[in-house]
């Protein structure tokens, strides 16, 4: 049986879901939405077997820790899902928030709020930080895979009004687009 292809957002709330959706639609995949939740609700056992159940690829499953400093629930089923054999994990969109958790970690790009691909990190707002520093929840846990293709985004749905549900969440499915191009330009 093929693997699922899955893209993680570090993300949960009822706005970047609907944004996340979205976005996930216009690159022809589906986003879990019941992955959704802030924090997340559903254990890495359960988002596996509904990712199994999708027929659209790539899966996009939201994780969201509520802010919790270190390995919270968002990153333990994160890493659930990343280590079932089950699943290709193409990467992840960093979602940059005002949490407690910073972390030194190379993003591959970022996307800000005006839709320009960036080398360094972007904050909540999609805002060009000039740091290499990612704060937001659910993040730790990606200082261990340093190998992954990491999209730095602001926050889904949002970004002054730049990624609205109503304009089709652009700066979102710019970030999904720039994984899936990542990802295939390293196989």
């Amino acid at each position: 049986m093929d693997k699922k292809r899955v893209i993680f957002v570090t993300d949960g709330d009822m706005v970047a879901m609907r944004a996340v959706e979205i976005a996930a639609a216009n690159i022809g995949g589906r986003c879990i939405s019941a992955s959704a939740g802030n924090p997340t609700i559903l254990t890495g056992e359960e988002i596996v077997e509904l990712i199994k159940n999708v027929e659209h690829d790539p899966v996009v499953v939201m994780v969201d820790d509520r802010g919790y400093k270190g390995k919270g629930i968002g990153e333990m089923v994160m890493e659930a899902v990343m280590n079932n054999d089950y699943i290709e994990t193409l990467g992840v969109l960093a979602v940059s928030s005002k949490g407690k958790d910073c972390g030194r970690f190379k993003v591959s790009c970022s996307i800000t709020k005006e839709g320009e691909i960036i080398d360094g990190t972007v904050d909540k707002d999609g805002k060009e930080t000039h740091t290499k520093i990612v704060c937001g929840d659910t993040l730790s846990i990606l200082r261990e895979y340093n190998d992954m293709v990491i999209v730095g985004i602001g926050d889904p749905g949002k970004m002054d009004f730049n990624d609205e549900i109503e304009k089709g969440a652009p700066i979102t499915t710019k970030a999904l687009k720039e994984v899936l191009k990542r990802s295939t330009a390293r196989h």
